[in-house]
């Protein structure tokens, strides 16, 4: 199915689309995000998810994984932790096998390698190796989110 709109974005680079709602009077930079490869590009429909505090609930933060359509972007509200992960390289290989457009995290990813290897792209804050098992899960799922004050 053919989609105009993901297509037209497609097109453009980040800067130009900054710019166009930058003159709208709209934050569309999401502070601080960026690319783990300089030369990964994504576009595609927001298949978002909002982390919390890991309670009671058991479970892993990538249980939602299977749900997510192809050539969407996976778009993970972590808060904009940097102590706990929500990305890692069996997401990335599940991810890239389905054909999701990429991923994008306010807060933190692991396992960079493998995202470079298969030329998977990932926007994040930083990278570091600390899980989130039992220490993040996920809230909600297809709800707003709020990613770099966006």
């Amino acid at each position: 199915m053919s989609d105009r709109n993901i297509e037209r974005a497609s097109a453009l680079d980040t800067a130009t689309l900054s710019d166009a709602l930058d003159r709208r009077g709209l934050n569309g930079q999401c502070y601080r995000i960026k690319p783990r490869s300089s030369t990964s590009r994504m576009t595609g429909r927001a298949w978002s998810l909002l982390y919390g505090p890991a309670g009671h609930v058991v479970g892993t933060v990538g249980d939602y994984i299977d749900e997510v359509p192809p050539g969407s972007v996976v778009v993970l509200d972590n808060g904009g932790r940097d102590d706990a992960t929500v990305w890692g390289d069996i997401l990335t290989e599940v991810a890239h096998k389905k054909g999701v457009a990429g991923t994008l995290i306010d807060g933190v990813n692991r396992d960079v390698s493998l995202c470079l290897e298969l030329g998977y792209p990932v926007f994040s804050k930083e990278s570091w190796m600390r899980t989130g098992k039992d220490r993040v899960q996920v809230e909600a799922r297809q709800v707003p989110v709020n990613i770099g004050g966006v």
